[in-house]
């Protein structure tokens, strides 16, 4: 992975290909001395977010625990539920 600035990032997948991602926000859980990267890939017309563990190396790891997996989600339902967030949505529009 390669960060391009503080919005994006260059992933590289199991085939070698490149992808430019969109950061949305990053989240650190103290307690488990883990960061997360909230992202989704540029090209995607869905714009299906991925979240992963970003380690220290500047690499991403999947998250295959049920509870870390609950906790990350409960952490993007807030962040898309603050009003800052709905206002900047509708600013983009």
């Amino acid at each position: 992975m390669e960060i391009k600035n503080e919005k994006q990032m260059v992933v590289t997948d199991n085939e070698g290909k490149e992808h430019l991602m969109q950061i949305l926000f990053t989240y650190d859980n103290e307690e488990r001395g883990t960061s997360y990267v909230f992202f989704y890939d540029t090209e995607d017309k869905d714009e299906e977010v991925v979240v992963m563990r970003y380690l220290e190396s500047g690499e991403l790891e999947p998250i295959e625990d049920d509870e870390e997996y609950d906790e990350v989600e409960e952490v993007f339902n807030a962040w898309q539920d603050d009003p800052k967030i709905q206002e900047l949505k509708q600013d983009n529009k």
